[in-house]
C-alpha cells in the first residue's frame, strides 16, 4: 500500500496540472509516479523535464535508454520501474525472448558491441561507481563509445537511481 497517495486529477493544483497534461500527452496517460510528484509541484516539473532531456532526446537508441531503466531498476529491485520499462520496450516492439535475453545476459542481446558496453557501463556504475577503473573508459572507447554517449548513459542510470529509491520509499503503486 502506497505510503503517500498517488493525487487525482481532482486535486491537482494548477502548477501540477499543466505539467501532468504534458505527461498525459505524451504517454496516454499519467503514471502514478508523477501523481505522487506532483504533491510537491517543482519536483514534479523538475523530473518530467530530465525524463523529456535523458529519455526523448540525445543519441542513444530508445531500445538502449529503456534497456538500462530496466537492468538498473532490477539491479536496485524496484518492480515499478521495471514493469513500466518493460511495458516500454515491448511498446517500441522488443519481443519477450528478447527482455528476456536482455535481463538474463545483455552479452546475448540485440545490441552492438558499443552499445552493450555502454549498457554494462550504465550497470556497473549503479552498482559500483568507486570501482571503476580507467580501464573501462578505454575499452568503452574501443567499442565507439563517444562521451556524449557515456554521459547520456549515466544520465538515464541517474534518472532511474533516483526514481526507484522515491517509488520504493513511498511504496507506490505499480499502474502498468
Amino acid at each position: 500500500m502506497a505510503r503517500i497517495k498517488a493525487l487525482e486529477p481532482k486535486q491537482f493544483s494548477t502548477d501540477a496540472a499543466e505539467t501532468l497534461n504534458e505527461i498525459e500527452q505524451a504517454f496516454g496517460r499519467i503514471p502514478n509516479l508523477f501523481k505522487t510528484y506532483a504533491h510537491h509541484p517543482p519536483l514534479l516539473k523538475a523530473n518530467w523535464d530530465k525524463v523529456k532531456a535523458v529519455m526523448m532526446q540525445g543519441v542513444l537508441s530508445r531500445k538502449v535508454k529503456e534497456s538500462i531503466a530496466v537492468l538498473v531498476s532490477k539491479d536496485n529491485s524496484c518492480n515499478y520501474c521495471v514493469a513500466a520499462h518493460t511495458g516500454a520496450l515491448k511498446s517500441i516492439g522488443t519481443t519477450d525472448d528478447e527482455i528476456r535475453r536482455i535481463e538474463q545476459d545483455v552479452a546475448l542481446a540485440d545490441f552492438s558491441p558499443k552499445e552493450k558496453a555502454l549498457i554494462a557501463f550504465a550497470r556497473k556504475a549503479n552498482l559500483e561507481p568507486l570501482r571503476i577503473a580507467d580501464a573501462e573508459f578505454h575499452s568503452l572507447r574501443q567499442a565507439g563509445a563517444a562521451e556524449t554517449e557515456i554521459v547520456e548513459a549515466l544520465g538515464v542510470m541517474e534518472v532511474f537511481t533516483a526514481f526507484n529509491k522515491f517509488l520504493d520509499a513511498l511504496q507506490v503503486e505499480i499502474d502498468f
